[in-house]
C-alpha cells in the first residue's frame, strides 16, 4: 500500500481482517470524523441485504458518527459497488474510498 497514511493503511488492515475473520467477499471499514474506526462485511440475509462498505457506515452512523474521514473495501471487484459509494457519500461528500485487493494492496481511489 503505498502513498497511503497509518492510519488510511489502518483501516483497510482492519477491513482484510473483517473479510478474513467471517470468509465473506468483501470486508470493509470506515475512519469517522473523530478517528473512530468501525469494519464490517456483506451482510446476506434474506431479509437483509447490505454491502461491507453500507455494514460499516451503517455501524459509524448506529454510533453516533456524523461525518467520515475516510472508508476501504478489500474485494476482489473491479470497483466498489455505486450503493456503497452513495453511503458514504450521504455522510461526506469528499472522503476517499479505496479498494485494495485481498493481500491489502491498494487497486484504486474513488
Amino acid at each position: 500500500m503505498t502513498d497511503l497514511g497509518p492510519e488510511d493503511t489502518k483501516i483497510i488492515t482492519l477491513a482484510r481482517s473483517a473479510r478474513a475473520r467471517s470468509g465473506a467477499a468483501e470486508g470493509a471499514a470506515v475512519r469517522d470524523t473523530d478517528g473512530r474506526t468501525y469494519a464490517a462485511t456483506t451482510v446476506a440475509l434474506p431479509s437483509l441485504r447490505l454491502t461491507a462498505l453500507q455494514a460499516a457506515v451503517a455501524a459509524a452512523v448506529s454510533s453516533g458518527a456524523e461525518g467520515l474521514e475516510a472508508a476501504a473495501v478489500v474485494t476482489a471487484a473491479d470497483t466498489v459497488d455505486a450503493s456503497s459509494v452513495a453511503a458514504v457519500r450521504d455522510l461526506t461528500a469528499d472522503a476517499p474510498v479505496f479498494r485494495a485487493d485481498a493481500s491489502g494492496t491498494l487497486q484504486d481511489t474513488v
